[in-house]
């Protein structure tokens, strides 16, 4: 597996996830971002013992782009209060099929998620299992019925960049969990986590990395 290191020092370490990766043992048994990096670890740095790396965000599996890991307790308890926070920048570069009316906007959903099928679907407010999804996006440019969107999150629903656009007629490109009557199997879903920028754990400086998706379509139309 190429995992990309984007920036690492000795509370953080910040990589590039491959797609179709899941970032955790699952039921597929494949192998998996967290172990993986942890073999790494124990290999770049000769240390013996479990090597402590801890996984305090997520990305769906077939999402590639910037993910952080905390290497140490302090850092991965006070990464895992901001994100709680909401005091975390998080920013998408996703592709979806049609034109949104309008060229930015804030978007506000209620979601829902069927455990059982591990989806998730929109909602009404008043729905007693719901939980409020706010994101903004804005139209990067559109091509061949296609529109490349830069996203920023305000909370971190499960699906919820996926399930937000699909509700609105407005499928991700390549998503065959929310767009499959739009989608043919096999395409790739278009969705890269780009930005990452936090307050550094023991520094208290902002630590901002990016990644830029890879120059295949439908990312190379623009």
């Amino acid at each position: 597996m190429n995992v990309p290191i984007l920036y690492e020092d000795n509370h953080l370490l910040f990589v590039e996830k491959p797609v179709n990766v899941p970032v955790q043992e699952d039921q597929s048994k494949d192998q998996d971002l967290l172990n993986f990096l942890k073999k790494d670890i124990k290999v770049r740095y000769q240390k013996p013992g479990n090597v402590y790396l801890a996984l305090v965000h997520r990305l769906d599996r077939p999402v590639g782009g910037v993910m952080v890991f905390s290497k140490t307790s302090k850092a991965a308890s006070r990464l895992s209060d901001a994100i709680r926070r909401q005091a975390v920048e998080k920013k998408y570069l996703a592709v979806v099929r049609g034109i949104p009316d309008k060229k930015q906007a804030l978007l506000k959903d209620y979601l829902v998620k069927d455990e059982q099928e591990n989806k998730v679907y929109t909602t009404h407010a008043n729905n007693k299992n719901a939980k409020k999804a706010k994101l903004e996006y804005e139209v990067l440019g559109s091509k061949k019925n296609l529109s490349l969107l830069s996203i920023k999150l305000h909370t971190g629903r499960p699906h919820q960049i996926r399930v937000q656009f699909s509700s609105r007629n407005l499928p991700l490109y390549g998503d065959q969990k929310y767009g499959e009557k739009w989608n043919k199997t096999g395409e790739q879903i278009a969705l890269w986590s780009e930005t990452l920028a936090i307050e550094h754990p023991t520094k208290k400086e902002e630590i901002k990395v990016e990644s830029r998706p890879p120059n295949q379509f439908p990312w190379n139309l623009w």
